[in-house]
C-alpha cells in the first residue's frame, strides 16, 4: 500500500506540474473572442487518482482560472470587476466539484472495461465542468448588467446554449478521446490499474 500510495502522490504532483504549465501557456486554451476553450479539464487524474486525488487537481485549475482573471482573461477580468468573491466561487468552486464528481464516475466505473471507463470519465469531465461552470456563473452573475447585456432577449437556456455553443462540443470530444488515450498509456505503463486506480492493489 506505501508504494501505491507513494506512486499516486508522484503522479499526483506531475499533473499539477502539467496542469498550472498549460494554464498559463497557449497550449491550455484556444482563445475565441472574450471566451476560451479550455484543455486543462481533461480528467486523467480522475481515473489514476480518484475522487479524491481529482478534486485536488479540479481544485489547482480553479485556482489558476481565477488568477487569469487578473488581466489575462478578458471575460474573466469583468467578473473579477464585479465582484471578486463571486468570481472566485464560480471558477474554483465549479473545478473543484467538477473534479471530485468525475472521480466519482471513474470510481462507478471501475467494474467496466477500461476503455469505457476512461472514455466516459473524459466526457463527464468536459460536461461537468461546462454544467457546474455555467450554473454558478448564471447565479452568481446572472442579474448583473454584464451577463444581461449579453443575454438580451434570450432566456436563461438559451442564452446558456448560444454561451457556451462550440466550446462546450471541442471540450468534450477533445476530453474523450484525450482521457482515452493517456489513460491507456498509463495502463500499459501499470501506473494505473487495468480499470483504473480504484482497482489498483498495493
Amino acid at each position: 500500500m506505501k508504494k501505491y500510495d507513494t506512486k499516486k502522490l508522484v503522479l499526483l504532483a506531475l499533473l499539477t506540474g502539467l496542469l498550472v504549465l498549460m494554464a498559463f501557456t497557449p497550449i491550455g486554451y484556444l482563445n475565441i473572442g472574450p471566451l476560451s476553450i479550455t484543455f486543462n479539464m481533461i480528467p486523467i487524474g480522475a481515473v489514476a487518482l480518484g475522487p479524491t486525488g481529482s478534486a485536488v487537481l479540479g481544485l489547482v485549475f480553479g485556482i489558476t482560472s481565477f488568477a487569469q482573471c487578473f488581466g489575462i482573461s478578458a471575460f474573466g477580468t469583468v467578473l473579477c470587476g464585479i465582484s471578486p468573491l463571486l468570481t472566485l466561487i464560480v471558477t474554483i468552486g465549479s473545478r473543484t466539484l467538477a473534479g471530485y464528481l468525475t472521480g466519482v464516475v471513474s470510481s462507478l466505473l471501475r467494474k467496466a472495461p477500461a476503455p469505457v471507463n476512461f472514455a466516459v470519465t473524459g466526457l463527464a469531465g468536459a460536461v461537468l465542468n461546462t454544467l457546474f461552470f455555467m450554473t454558478l456563473l448564471m447565479v452568481c452573475f446572472g442579474s448583473s448588467d454584464y451577463i444581461m447585456s449579453m443575454r438580451g432577449e434570450l432566456n436563461v437556456l438559451a442564452f446558456v446554449a448560444a454561451f457556451v455553443g462550440i466550446n462546450a462540443v471541442v471540450e468534450a470530444v477533445v476530453s474523450t478521446v484525450l482521457t482515452l488515450a493517456v489513460s491507456m498509456g498509463l495502463k500499459s505503463a501499470k501506473l494505473i490499474g487495468n480499470k483504473g486506480s480504484e482497482s489498483s492493489k498495493a
